[in-house]
């Protein structure tokens, strides 16, 4: 990597769970039901980690959601540089389309990387990046966004109109507006998509595993 930096030191992260006890997590590259149809390589807990200083963000985004009737619910926040290496191998991989139907039915799948859906280097493996979307505290259901997660399509991209009700933008908005607030910036092609304005690692990739045993070292 150029420019960059690889660490196994947890020192500057915490357990989302912990540090903002209202949110939910369904941590989806644990488990099987993700775009690659595998759990992905370093997730050893359904847990999501973050830097302190993005847990103190969103901790202030779940608070001002939690006032108006909404949970936070996380999909995915610290992603170690194995996971990504991983997503890379399945993209070699040509064969293997088998969550095709679910995640990417209009996208040739050698053009998830090109067309920016998935990346060779993410942001989430720097600490300060937030797969999330928002929890009806009356329904007790996800709010309906017009796409579900890791869906990669245009019709993800947050401001896209075409495909969506003005109910399903106004939902994408309540959260990208929290978000944006509360110092996280979106990006154009997903609409759960969040990451720290002022992240404090820009130039590091982290590498230890997705457990609660990794911030105790």
């Amino acid at each position: 990597m150029k420019n960059t930096d690889i660490t196994k030191d947890s020192s500057g992260f915490v357990a989302l769970g912990d540090f903002v006890p209202s949110i939910v997590q369904e941590i989806r590259y644990y488990s099987t039901f993700n775009f690659i149809g595998d759990r992905v390589d370093g997730y050893e807990e359904p847990i999501a980690l973050a830097t302190i200083e993005a847990a103190r963000a969103l901790k202030s985004a779940a608070a001002e959601l939690f006032v108006k009737g909404y949970r936070i619910k996380v999909f995915d926040a610290y992603r170690p540089a194995r996971a990504v290496r991983h997503f890379v191998l399945w993209g070699i991989e040509d064969t293997d389309i088998r969550m095709k139907p679910y995640f990417y039915p209009d996208v040739p799948k050698q053009e998830l990387f090109s067309r920016g859906y998935v990346a060779k280097q993410s942001s989430h493996s720097r600490g300060s990046a937030i797969d999330l979307t928002l929890l009806d505290m009356r329904t007790g259901k996800e709010l309906d966004m017009g796409s579900p997660f890791d869906l990669f399509s245009e019709l993800s991209h947050p401001d896209n109109r075409k495909g969506i009700t003005e109910e399903q933008y106004e939902n994408r908005m309540l959260l990208q507006n929290a978000m944006t607030r509360n110092g996280f910036s979106p990006i154009f092609c997903e609409w759960w998509h969040f990451m720290l304005t002022d992240e404090p690692y820009p130039d590091t990739y982290f590498e230890f595993p997705v457990s609660m045993s990794s911030l105790r070292r």
